[in-house]
């Protein structure tokens, strides 16, 4: 007999840093799985992440098993990175807070390539700059 999917579950944490207080134990509690279980698991794949918030899609089946795959950083978050700020502009239109080079777009675009729905590189590459002009980071040459 096949499993039977009992419920998904979306969620971020930074990297090898879950513990099973919210919002693993709120988010997952519900569906009665080991949570010690999936911290381990998802600290020990994140390790090399340390910090960054790290999505991730636990789905959860009737035996109480779980699977879960996680997701790039947020593209806002490799740009906050990249360009050495705390937090984005207030108003972007106006307040230039920071910069980055086309060579860090290609990095971020690189890691982001299989979460991005673009249909190619310089495609995907207009989304993470125009992710990088709604934040106030100016793109330089």
């Amino acid at each position: 007999m096949a499993k039977q999917v009992v419920g998904q579950a979306k969620f971020q944490i930074p990297g090898g840093q879950a513990t099973p207080a919210p919002p693993v134990g709120t988010s997952l509690g519900r569906y009665g799985i080991n949570l010690g279980q999936f911290v381990q698991q998802f600290n020990d794949r994140t390790r090399e992440a340390a910090g960054m918030a790290i999505p991730v899609v636990v789905t959860v089946y009737n035996d109480r098993s779980f699977e879960f795959y996680t997701k790039s950083p947020p593209a806002a978050a490799l740009l906050k990175k990249a360009a050495g700020l705390a937090k984005g502009s207030g108003v972007p239109n106006k307040d230039k807070v920071g910069k980055v080079t086309k060579a860090q777009v290609d990095e971020i675009v690189r890691l982001k390539t299989a979460d991005l729905n673009a249909r190619d590189g310089d495609h995907a590459r207009r989304m993470i700059e125009g992710t990088a002009r709604s934040m106030g980071i100016t793109v330089e040459g």
